[in-house]
C-alpha cells in the first residue's frame, strides 16, 4: 500500500500571481502557452521560443498605481468670483528707529577709551507707487508695517536701516486723507513717500563734548508715522454695464470678453464688480465693467447704493443693459437714469448705449418694438445666451472708445487711460 501511494505525483498547484503571469503570456505569443517563470514547474514544460515577449515585465502592473482619466477640478466659487478692487482703505504704520547704544571703549593699556556707543537705524518707510501693470487694487491688504531699525552697538558700530515697503497701485490711483485728495498717481513709476519711518536715535558717542568727556545718555528711536488713508481708481473701465440685478450683465461680459463671473440658472444678484477685457485685432483693448445691479432708491444708499454707484462714476462711457422680456423695460431705462442723475448730476449722460438683452426668451421681439417707441436712441438687440448679435455690440463699444481717445469721453483736462 505504501508503494502505491509512493508512486503518486503530488499535483503541483499554481499560485495566482503565476496564473496571472501564463495569462499574460497566452495574449503575447498569440495563443502559445509560454510559461515565464514558476517555482516547481518543470523546465520541460516551458517552450523555447520567447522572442515575442523579450522585454516585457509581468509584475510591474501589480505594483503600479492604477492610472486613472485625471478630471479637471472644478473651480471653487470663491475663485469663480474674485473681483475687480476699485477701493481700498489702507492703515499705514511706517517702521520705528532703532535704540542708540551708551557703551565705553574697552581695550587693555587704554584706560580711558571714551564712549563708543553708536546711533540706531532709521525705521523703513511705505512708499506708495503707480505701475502700469497692475490693473487693480485687489492685491493691497489692509494695514501695511513697514521694517523697524535696528538698535547701535559698541565700537560707533550704526544700526542698520529699515528697508522701505512699496505699495504697487494701478495708473490713476487717488490716494484720500479724510475726504480731502493727497495725490494722483497718473504717470507709470509715480512715488508718493505715504508714511515716514522713524528717525533712530543717538549714542553716548554723539554726546561726547570737551566739557562731557564721558557722557552715559542715549536716545531711543522714535515711532513711526501712522496714517489711514483711501485709495480709489479714477477709471475703474472704459464701459460699465448698467442695470437691475438678474438683467444679464454677468453672462454678456462672459459673451463679448475673457472674464468668466459667476452665472446661474437661478435668479442671484453680484456683489462686487468684474472686468473683462475685450481684445480687437489691432490689438486694442477695452475694458468692461460688470457692475452689481442697483435698485430703487440706490442714491439714498438703499441696497449697498453708494458703493454701486461709485463704481459706475468710475467707468467713462455706459452700457443701460435691460431685461426684455419685461413688457415695460422702457420704465427700467428711465429708473436707472433717475438713479444716476440724482447721485451725481451728469452722470446719466455720460456717452451710453442701449442694450436689449435676452432676445432668445418668447414675446422678445414684441417687447422690443415697444421700448423702441419709447426711446429716441440707438437700441442693440442682444442675448447673451446664445451670442446672438454680440458682434454688432463689440463694434459699437470700438466706436465709443475712438471718440473717448480722442477727447468726447472725458473732461477736465485728464488724459484717456489705456488699458
Amino acid at each position: 500500500m505504501l508503494a502505491v501511494l509512493s508512486r503518486v505525483r503530488t499535483p503541483v498547484w499554481l499560485s495566482s500571481n503565476i496564473q496571472l503571469q501564463q495569462k499574460l503570456a497566452r495574449v503575447l505569443s498569440g495563443n502559445e502557452i509560454i510559461l515565464l517563470s514558476s517555482t516547481g514547474v518543470s523546465p520541460a514544460c516551458r517552450r523555447s521560443d520567447t522572442s515575442s515577449v523579450r522585454g516585457v515585465s509581468t509584475t510591474a502592473g501589480l505594483c503600479a498605481k492604477a492610472k486613472g482619466q485625471t478630471k479637471k477640478r472644478e473651480l471653487t466659487e470663491k475663485k469663480l468670483t474674485r473681483r475687480f478692487v476699485d477701493y481700498r482703505r489702507v492703515m499705514l504704520v511706517a517702521g520705528s528707529g532703532g535704540n542708540g547704544a551708551c557703551s565705553f571703549h574697552s581695550e587693555p593699556r587704554k584706560e580711558w577709551g571714551g564712549p563708543d556707543g553708536g546711533d540706531g537705524g532709521d525705521g523703513g518707510s511705505i512708499i506708495i507707487k503707480a505701475d502700469r501693470f497692475i490693473k487693480s487694487l485687489a492685491q493691497v491688504v489692509p494695514v501695511y508695517k513697514g521694517e523697524h531699525g535696528r538698535s547701535g552697538g559698541s565700537k560707533n558700530c550704526f544700526g542698520r536701516n529699515g528697508n522701505p515697503t512699496y505699495i504697487h497701485v494701478p495708473l490713476g490711483t487717488i490716494v484720500k486723507e479724510e475726504g480731502k485728495l493727497v495725490v494722483d498717481l497718473a504717470k507709470d513709476g509715480q512715488e508718493y513717500l505715504a508714511a515716514f519711518g522713524g528717525a533712530g536715535g543717538k549714542g553716548n558717542r554723539f554726546f561726547l563734548t570737551n566739557e562731557n568727556r564721558a557722557p552715559m545718555m542715549s536716545t531711543p528711536g522714535t515711532k513711526g508715522q501712522e496714517r489711514l488713508l483711501h485709495l480709489e481708481l479714477r477709471t475703474m473701465a472704459h464701459a460699465g454695464l448698467v442695470g437691475f440685478p438678474n438683467a444679464g450683465k454677468s453672462s454678456l461680459l462672459r459673451a463679448i470678453s475673457n472674464a468668466r463671473p459667476a452665472v446661474a440658472a437661478y435668479p442671484f444678484t453680484t456683489l462686487n464688480p468684474h472686468v473683462g477685457i475685450v481684445t480687437y485685432r489691432d490689438h486694442e483693448q477695452v475694458a468692461v465693467a460688470d457692475i452689481p445691479g442697483i435698485i430703487e432708491g440706490a442714491h439714498r444708499n438703499r441696497g449697498l447704493g453708494f458703493s454701486f454707484l461709485r463704481h459706475i462714476e468710475r467707468c467713462r462711457f455706459l452700457f443701460f443693459v435691460l431685461d426684455i422680456s419685461n413688457p415695460e423695460s422702457w420704465s427700467h431705462l428711465k429708473q436707472l437714469r433717475y438713479e444716476l442723475e440724482q447721485y451725481e448730476t451728469g452722470l446719466s449722460q455720460r456717452p451710453q448705449a442701449i442694450i436689449a438683452n435676452k432676445m432668445d426668451l418668447p414675446g422678445a421681439q414684441e417687447n422690443l418694438e415697444t421700448l423702441k417707441r419709447h426711446v429716441a436712441q440707438r437700441v442693440i438687440p442682444v442675448s447673451a445666451l446664445t451670442g446672438q448679435n454680440t458682434g454688432e455690440l463689440i463694434l459699437h463699444l470700438r466706436e465709443l472708445y475712438d471718440g473717448y481717445l480722442q477727447g468726447d469721453g472725458h473732461s477736465g483736462g485728464d488724459q484717456p487711460t489705456r488699458w
